[in-house]
């Protein structure tokens, strides 16, 4: 950033933000900014003049004035939010903890008819999907000031802002979502390669050990998926031969959950949960609630624990392969051994029997109260 007053904003606000608010907030002339920035004063003026339109939109205005308060007030002033730096956490922590936010929020909104809502006075927006039938399924809440930062960042837009505003991805935040999957991706393959711990996340790709014969094929294979949409939403677009959905509303809304489960249980710094002894054919390791205290959520863990002790072995499996691990079904098919186009059959077995699950334990919750 060109003035040092300015110099602690987060890495995350974009240029022409920054240098908007060293001009309003410190009083700084356009000339002055252009020529630390070694650019044109007219640049920096089409910069400032695109900030001013774009305060129009809640989320943009109110990101601006928390960026104001926080780095431009007077020390003693200064307020923590999502995104300052205090002496606890560092800038590249908040940088770190912003990307994991934005990457788990865009895939979000890149499944067909998903919007991110935002009410006014609310410090959380959801992220809600179009289940048909004039329906809706919730499939994410996130912090204010993430939507806020995703809105700077011109990665979320809103046509019509009001007191419910609804928020779609733009072409630049499908851009961005492509280089925060990669940059995921590389970051398991480094902890992988130097044999650090593979913290399996739902924002990074499952480093797993190759199967088969010597040479290339013992090398470490990523598990790929795409980013704009979990296999299940792909999987209840098909018809069966009836025409109906193969997998309706219901099952899909069950496997959403226990992903929804899954992404909570992975909250918290140097999560470390295994989850493979659930796999026939993965790993063993070790599972305790207690050996992770304070790691993410508990009860979000001991939900998916039981989830998946209930559906027992092969059908635990395929759904934490497809519905938390991302797996698609010929890869999940390909790794278990199972003749082709057997998978989604057996997902939706788990995911009957995952519905079943919730709405025992929906039931026995009744009961208690």
């Amino acid at each position: 950033m060109e003035n040092n007053m300015a110099f602690t904003i987060p890495a995350w606000v974009p240029e022409g933000a920054q240098r908007y608010l060293a001009h309003t907030e410190t009083g700084q002339s356009i000339r002055d900014i252009a020529r630390s920035a070694g650019c044109h004063a007219s640049t920096i003026l089409r910069q400032i003049r695109r900030i001013e339109t774009r305060r129009d939109d809640p989320l943009v205005d109110a990101a601006l004035q928390s960026l104001a308060k926080t780095h431009f007030a007077e020390p003693s002033a200064h307020v923590n939010n999502t995104f300052g730096t205090t002496p606890e956490e560092t800038a590249e922590a908040k940088d770190e903890e912003f990307n994991r936010e934005a990457l788990r929020i865009l895939r979000r909104l890149c499944e067909t008819g998903s919007v991110l809502a935002v009410a006014e006075e609310m410090d959380k927006a959801v992220v809600v999907r179009d289940s048909g039938g004039g329906g809706a399924t919730r499939t994410a809440v996130v912090d204010c000031a993430i939507a806020q930062a995703l809105a700077l960042k011109d990665w979320i837009s809103c046509d019509n802002p009001g007191r419910i505003s609804r928020y779609r991805i733009s072409s630049t935040g499908r851009t961005a979502l492509s280089q925060l999957v990669a940059d995921a991706e590389n970051k398991a393959r480094a902890r992988n390669e130097f044999g650090m711990a593979d913290a399996q996340t739902p924002f990074q790709a499952k480093v797993v050990p190759g199967q088969g014969g010597a040479n290339k094929n013992d090398r470490p294979k990523r598990m790929r998926y795409s980013a704009a949409e979990s296999p299940l939403i792909a999987l209840a677009r098909r018809r069966d031969r009836d025409g109906k959905p193969f997998l309706d509303e219901k099952l899909v809304a069950a496997g959403e959950r226990l992903r929804e489960d899954f992404e909570l249980a992975q909250i918290g710094p140097q999560v470390t949960q295994n989850w493979d002894h659930f796999l026939t054919a993965g790993g063993r390791g070790s599972f305790g609630s207690e050996a992770h205290g304070g790691r993410g959520s508990s009860d979000a863990r001991d939900r998916v624990a039981l989830a998946l002790s209930d559906l027992g072995p092969g059908l635990s499996d395929v759904a934490l392969r497809c519905c938390c691990y991302l797996e698609g079904l010929e890869l999940a098919e390909k790794r278990m051994g199972w003749s082709a186009r057997s998978g989604k059959i057996v997902l939706r077995i788990a995911l009957q029997r995952l519905k079943r699950h919730y709405e025992s334990q929906s039931e026995r919750n009744r009961m208690i109260g």
